[in-house]
């Protein structure tokens, strides 16, 4: 690809930015970014994510080569409706990043059937940080990046992972209902639940304040998801709506199973329910990415005495290791240390790790 090819970006954050950081690392094409915030353009600017930005994209897009829309479902399906009342280009390429592909195909089905210039698209990896700030083009390495095309577009699917290469991704060709089914389940739902856990204990802890305290370590850990963006959350509810009611009523029946587990007292029922659970959970792949982001975290043992947070931190900070968190465990229940440092990848924390234990720190990751 040449350097006559323009590339769109509609919405400038973390996932749309890591995009075109991935497609500039290989191609030479010209990266046009269009957000709500001009702030995000200005800043993803300056850092090189995008080569300029433009406050009406309409013009933009009649020229493009390639146009990804990187935002809320909701909106990416306004675009459509906007995209295909333009004279875009006979050969040009539509694309979203959204977590839900079921109505954003049906819309593009009808906009843009007669034509073959719509494949869906999931890359499932993400960040804790947001904004394009926080992009990065080896985001997506290794993670399932998941392309639903329409009917006419399997032809443009070879052309799509072309322009995807530098995400070094790990694609997937899926129905969008299949998708949605399998992002409901092992994603979406697992939300929803990580919410309804934190509502609950929500109640409790209006009554009793040592529940917010005790909360601090091993529960905030497992319902880490729930702090999640609201409105996004909001968004994938409501456009699968049908397969998280149908999980749900599994989730109940399973909930109802388990209450008469309990109520039986068996310990041998008891014991099979856990263990087969365990058995499952350790099966799964440890550090391959999967539809929720990965949490890449070390546990720091450390002695209660000023300036040590600050020598570890400097210790990382002369190794140019960068930290996405850090914090001091307050509950140390099911947790290895007192200090849980947080990383953007796999490889960072493992050079943390060596440079604390290095050290004489003794450093724990759990599983």
């Amino acid at each position: 690809m040449n350097e006559s090819k323009i590339v769109l970006l509609i919405g400038v954050g973390l996932i749309g930015g890591s995009v075109a950081l991935a497609i500039k690392k290989e191609h030479h094409a010209r990266v046009i970014g269009y957000d709500v915030n001009i702030d995000n353009c200005k800043l993803a600017q300056k850092l090189g994510i995008i080569d300029d930005y433009t406050e009406t994209y309409e013009r933009i897009a009649e020229k493009a080569d390639l146009i990804i829309l990187s935002c809320p479902v909701e909106i990416a399906e306004c675009f459509l409706e906007k995209l295909s009342k333009l004279a875009l280009k006979e050969d040009v390429l539509i694309t979203d990043v959204g977590s839900t592909k079921g109505r954003i195909m049906e819309k593009a089905e009808l906009l843009f059937g007669h034509s073959n210039a719509y494949i869906g698209g999931h890359p499932m990896a993400g960040s804790h940080k947001v904004g394009p700030g926080s992009a990065k083009a080896h985001l997506f390495e290794n993670a399932y990046y998941v392309l639903t095309p329409s009917q006419n577009a399997n032809g443009k699917v070879d052309q799509l992972k072309e322009w995807l290469k530098g995400t070094k991704a790990n694609f997937i060709i899926m129905d969008p209902k299949r998708h949605d089914l399998v992002t409901g389940v092992v994603s979406h739902f697992p939300h929803v639940v990580a919410a309804s856990l934190v509502r609950q204990v929500q109640g409790h802890a209006a009554q009793d304040k040592n529940i917010q305290f005790l909360a601090a370590g091993g529960f905030r850990d497992i319902t880490r998801i729930a702090s999640s963006s609201p409105v996004m959350w909001r968004d994938i509810v409501q456009h699968n709506q049908p397969i998280l009611l149908s999980l749900l009523e599994e989730w109940i029946n399973e909930m109802k199973e388990v209450k008469q587990l309990i109520e039986s007292g068996d310990g041998e029922q008891l014991f099979t329910y856990f263990d087969g659970a365990k058995k499952f959970r350790d099966s799964l792949p440890v550090r391959a990415k999967g539809a929720i982001t990965s949490f890449y975290d070390l546990y720091v043992d450390v002695l209660d005495k000023p300036g040590v947070i600050s020598d570890i931190t400097t210790i990382l900070a002369e190794k140019s290791i960068s930290i996405t968190n850090i914090r001091i465990i307050e509950a140390r229940e099911d947790v290895y240390g007192v200090l849980r440092i947080s990383f953007q990848t796999e490889e960072d924390m493992e050079s943390a790790k060596q440079s604390l234990e290095s050290e004489g720190y003794e450093t724990y990751i759990s599983m």
